[in-house]
């Protein structure tokens, strides 16, 4: 991406190296096998903190556990300033198109953490993946993440990373409309397998406002470039539930799928890249099976 003079937004809580600490001891392969351990189950659609728990439920040791004991890499720092650019990149893009349907919109916080996190929906560690937090109106990122994209499922590439912050803010998106709380209250009244299919229409939803944020950030600064989308396809598909639960144990279960299939991720992401209009990413009148 061509990010050369763009400015960083200044709605980011940099708290890495701020982690709560988390006691206990590594079982198995140590940190690293169960910070892979607990991507590949977060993608998977299962509860991350499960691997990082012992027998007796507590859970193990991860992240750091004081603020003199980190020190970012020049990588790191690259990559915070990278999502500061693409949040930036969001915050202009969203803001111009719900002014134009009479709107405001109100940018999220981008946190940084390393390890662990406090946030408005609970406690966290960087195994649960980037996710968004509704009842602060924020999106939590540790960047070790990306680093675990493209060892874990080789899923690399600039814009890659910043499809995951887009879908993420996406998700914020919904919130402001009111698209997110009426699908959780919803999924609070039926059953799993139902749940599960809303939360998937949720999820692809934010894949193609990924992909509106990307259409309308090209047209306005010329960002993107050769292989950029490449990228970004390339990785939705990987993170799709049928790839990472074959990549898993060897199989998939359509019925606890709850982000899409690969094929799922990557049409709707393209869908928004190819028409830009929010208008265009309604994915939950059409039947589950025409997704």
């Amino acid at each position: 991406m061509r990010l050369d003079g763009r400015r960083e937004s200044n709605h980011v809580d940099d708290r890495r190296g701020k982690g709560t600490g988390i006691g206990g001891k590594l079982a198995g392969g140590g940190i690293v096998g169960v910070i892979i351990a607990c991507v590949v189950a977060w993608l998977s659609g299962g509860n991350p903190l499960e691997v990082l728990m012992d027998n007796g439920g507590n859970l193990l040791s991860g992240g750091y556990t004081s603020e003199q004991s980190y020190v970012p890499t020049q990588e790191e720092e690259e990559l915070a300033r990278f999502s500061r650019q693409i949040l930036a990149g969001t915050e202009d893009v969203w803001t111009e198109i719900f002014e134009q349907n009479g709107l405001t919109y109100e940018p999220p916080e981008l946190v940084l953490f390393t390890g662990s996190v406090q946030s408005g929906c609970g406690g966290a560690t960087s195994a649960s993946g980037p996710f968004y937090c509704s009842a602060d109106n924020a999106v939590y990122l540790d960047l070790s993440f990306f680093r675990d994209m493209k060892r874990t499922l080789g899923a690399d590439g600039d814009f890659a990373y910043a499809y995951v912050i887009a879908h993420e803010v996406g998700h914020h998106v919904q919130h402001l409309l009111g698209t997110l709380d009426q699908a959780h209250n919803r999924m609070a009244q039926v059953s799993e397998k139902e749940a599960n299919q809303i939360s998937v229409r949720l999820e692809l939803q934010a894949d193609f406002y990924a992909g509106v944020w990307a259409y309308h950030d090209n047209k306005m600064f010329q960002s993107l470039e050769p292989g950029d989308i490449e990228e970004a396809l390339d990785a939705a598909s990987k993170i799709g539930d049928d790839y990472l639960q074959k990549k898993a144990q060897g199989y998939a279960v359509p019925d606890s799928f709850n982000h899409g299939t690969s094929d799922q991720r990557s049409r709707w992401l393209r869908k928004g890249l190819s028409t830009g209009n929010p208008a265009d990413g309604d994915t939950f009148s059409p039947a589950y099976s025409r997704l």
